[in-house]
């Protein structure tokens, strides 16, 4: 299969924005994310595919806590900076861009998020260009009036578009 051509199928799938944060030996570390999902209610689990090439890849796996913020439309400034856009990397992603706190791991949870589950690292497997992260949720909160920010044929979209 073309690269290309699997990459121009992939943007047909619409999927929350979602900003994977960790802390490791003292610095917070993150990335956007779409390719994520739940895996089980019972523990409950949710995993994120992380790009092996991402700065944050690797503090996120010797860390071993995670938290999956799905982000709001207001966010959208931080999906792009911790994607990468402007070049900023490590701790420096988190100036001036939002409000953080922690829940129990101590991964940056980002305020007004329709919800950050908090992760501790249970699994991982090496998939190709990713490594995907398998995270027991010990914590999560929740805003159930926030809507969330997904992503499709390479732009952003306000989830509030889908309510009927």
């Amino acid at each position: 299969m073309d690269p290309a051509r699997f990459k121009a199928g992939m943007r047909h799938l619409a999927a929350s924005v979602a900003l994977v944060t960790t802390r490791h030996a003292g610095q917070r570390g993150g990335l956007t994310a779409t390719a994520v999902c739940s895996v089980s209610a019972d523990p409950p689990q949710i995993l994120a595919c992380v790009n092996k090439s991402a700065s944050a890849h690797d503090p996120l796996g010797e860390a071993g806590i995670f938290c999956v913020n799905i982000l709001a439309p207001a966010h959208r400034r931080i999906a792009e900076r911790f994607a990468g856009m402007d070049g900023i990397e490590g701790d420096a992603r988190f100036e001036g861009m939002g409000s953080w706190s922690t829940l129990v791991t101590g991964a940056p949870a980002l305020a007004g998020c329709p919800v950050s589950f908090d992760c501790r690292l249970v699994a991982r497997l090496a998939a190709g260009t990713h490594t995907i992260y398998v995270g027991e949720i010990v914590e999560l909160a929740l805003d159930p009036t926030a809507r969330p920010l997904l992503y499709a044929d390479g732009r952003f979209i306000a989830g509030d578009v889908l309510a009927g």
